[in-house]
């Protein structure tokens, strides 16, 4: 089955593009007579042809003079290969860096160079020069060819290249989300409004209604042609035009895009990451390259404070937010629908005055719907989380930042592979889920001993105290030791015992969280701070180690009954002697807990300290009543202690859901 593959040119003016696809495929790519007078492209242009294997292959050519700059990057945006340009009796010029500078910053990695007007010079040394430009690009070493559009020499060969960097594109994704950046729109009489753009992936059907952004307007796609001719449904990569019903040509113009609904994210601020271009000629004003970035901070110290933003064909104002040396925020003039991973360039229309920052720049984008940046110091957080993120990244990244995000916005956001909900179509970072295991517990606590007489915590008061979006995912949070009963979330004593029975109720509330809490991890002592959100004070915590409910362990320390027993079973598996540091492991634990453990047992003549300050175990201390005994979670556990502890049987303790970082 034959496939489409797009190339779009570059190169300086007048070195042969329009004249090198007109010889290629018969067909006038400058469509104005503006053009066609003057000898050079303005807009953009597009021809086609069918190669030797059966693969169509559309031409993009876009204009190589710098006025028309803007023109040239609404057609290099969405296409994924480029056929570089350089004349033979001129050599490398000013736009062809330029352009090669807008290559680089898209990370467009698959191309030739065809060196034209090769019955006029020697093409040898401006082939030489210009490889070794592209060579230090996202394009790398290309194949390259000489060719003369009036003679026809070097046709056949530079066809065959073309055929050959067709076998290497990568297969689109037929099912993709459809994005289809508009470069032309215009009115046919008897058809009404028709655009024409780039399909980079997915498949868009006759009949089928899709959303002109940024505008969100329905449209329905009332005829399809690929390549001039009448189609059912094409799929990218591929040169479409779409006739539109719904809407007028007044409405619709380059730089907006037809998408399918719910897989797009509508957004006017993004973080990226900027992506240096190679280094520039002082023609260009900057001399910039990613050596003086080293020298003068980063990429981001050298940013104006606005630039122009160009997405695709759109382009827009943006103000930029640095947050570290490769990392802004940009703040744009028209929304754009985006995806994480997309590429972006930045162009700085004044850039060839004097100064560090360069003609273009690219920037990958990392986040879609960033949080707000309202606290001191939140700008260098987000640096440091992001600079840790890859240029595509994950759900997993993204809910470590956001904390909970529903599984349609994600997919909005470009990500279709995602952790399995928690409630609803809410997703969770499990830190972020976690802690907010804990603040359940903290403010049911706190109700019951600001309410002693209540039966328990309305639901929708607990969500408001935890700042959560769905009271569903109350519910999903209310595992033992709580429970949702009469639209309140009540606090249960685990099965078979009561925690905390003969002390006040808000002492028994306060209790039952913290033992829920060392079910899960039995060696992991809460802090200060996490025992005064509970309102457990040193007098709290006496009653209730004296009430058998808790263990002292020192005087910061404070573990469930029993908690000696299993650490020692846990321990007894270790090779002996062992280190803190081996003990701390096996417990998983902080060395704020373990060293204070270790020496509580070696007071009770558990364990023995050696002179080298390593430890072995010399016996057990007396096993805790059943219903006291810690669940010890078995990766806590070596192997090698399996049969030390068979004599531990875990409790029936309650059981916490995993959690996720705060946002």
């Amino acid at each position: 089955m034959s496939e489409m593959h797009v190339v779009v040119t570059a190169g300086h003016v007048d070195h042969g593009k329009s004249a090198l696809i007109r010889a290629l495929t018969g067909q006038e790519p400058d469509r104005w007579a503006e053009e066609r007078r003057r000898g050079m492209t303005i807009d953009l242009g597009f021809a086609w042809l069918t190669l030797a294997s059966g693969d169509q292959l559309a031409f993009v050519d876009v204009p190589g003079h710098e006025r028309f700059v803007p023109n040239m990057l609404a057609g290099a945006g969405p296409v994924p290969a480029v056929l570089f340009v350089v004349a033979a009796d001129e050599g490398w010029m000013p736009q062809s860096a330029e352009h090669l500078a807008v290559v680089d910053a898209l990370g467009i990695s698959r191309g030739l160079l065809v060196i034209t007007k090769s019955d006029l010079a020697d093409p040898a040394p401006a082939m030489a020069q210009a490889a070794d430009h592209i060579a230090k690009t996202s394009l790398g070493a290309v194949p390259a060819v000489a060719v003369s559009a009036r003679t026809g020499a070097g046709l056949p060969e530079l066809l065959a290249a073309l055929d050959q960097l067709g076998k290497t594109m990568p297969e689109p994704e037929a099912g993709g989300p459809v994005r289809i950046w508009i470069d032309r729109a215009f009115s046919m009489s008897g058809s009404g409004t028709v655009v024409t753009g780039t399909l980079p992936a997915g498949t868009v059907h006759r009949g089928e209604e899709l959303v002109l952004a940024p505008a969100m307007r329905p449209v329905t796609v009332r005829e399809l042609q690929s390549l001039g001719e009448p189609v059912q449904a094409a799929s990218g990569t591929a040169r479409v035009a779409l006739n539109l019903r719904g809407v007028s040509k007044d409405a619709v113009h380059r730089g907006m895009a037809l998408v399918q609904a719910g897989r797009w994210t509508l957004t006017d601020c993004v973080d990226v990451r900027l992506r240096a271009t190679a280094e520039q000629p002082d023609a260009y004003g900057a001399g910039w390259s990613r050596a003086s970035q080293e020298e003068d901070g980063g990429i981001a110290s050298a940013l104006p404070r606005t630039v122009t933003v160009h997405a695709g064909s759109a382009r827009c104002i943006a103000r930029i937010r640095v947050l570290g040396p490769e990392l802004i925020r940009l703040s744009l003039t028209d929304p754009l629908p985006l995806h994480v991973g997309d590429r972006l360039l930045l162009r700085d229309p004044g850039s060839r005055r004097s100064g560090a920052w360069p003609d273009v720049a690219g920037a990958i984008v990392l986040d879609v719907a960033p949080p707000r940046l309202a606290r001191r110091g939140a700008a260098a957080a987000a640096a440091k989380l992001l600079s840790t993120w890859p240029d595509q990244p994950a759900a997993a990244h993204l809910l470590a930042r956001h904390g909970l995000l529903r599984a349609s916005a994600v997919l909005a956001m470009g990500i279709r592979e995602h952790p399995e909900p928690v409630a609803g179509e809410w997703l969770a970072d499990p830190t972020h889920w976690q802690t907010l295991s804990h603040q359940l517990g903290e403010v049911v606590a706190g109700h019951a001993a600001s309410e002693p007489l209540s039966a328990g915590m309305p639901v929708e008061a607990a969500r408001a105290a935890l700042d959560l979006p769905d009271r569903r995912l109350v519910l999903a949070l209310a595992r033992a030791p709580f429970r949702i009963s009469c639209g309140l979330v009540q606090l249960t004593p685990a099965a078979g015992h009561g925690p905390g029975q003969g002390l006040p109720e808000p002492l028994q509330a306060a209790v039952r969280v913290l033992r829920a809490d060392l079910a899960a991890a039995p060696f992991a002592s809460p802090d200060a701070d996490r025992l005064r959100k509970l309102g457990l004070d040193q007098r709290g915590i006496a009653a209730a180690v004296r009430a058998g409910e808790l263990m002292r362990i020192s005087e910061h320390v404070v573990l469930a009954p029993g908690a000696d027993a299993a650490a020692t079973a846990v321990l007894a598996g270790l090779p002996q002697p062992f280190t803190a540091a081996q003990a701390r492991e096996a417990l998983a634990t902080t060395r704020r807990t373990a060293i204070p453990l270790l020496e509580f047992l070696d007071r009770a003549g558990v364990t023995e300290r050696q002179a080298d300050d390593r430890r072995i175990v010399r016996s057990r201390p007396p096993a805790p009543p059943e219903a006291a005994r810690p669940v010890v979670p078995e990766q806590a556990v070596p192997s090698q202690a399996a049969s030390a502890q068979a004599d531990q049987p875990a409790a029936g303790q309650a059981e916490l859901v995993p959690g996720e970082t705060g946002r």
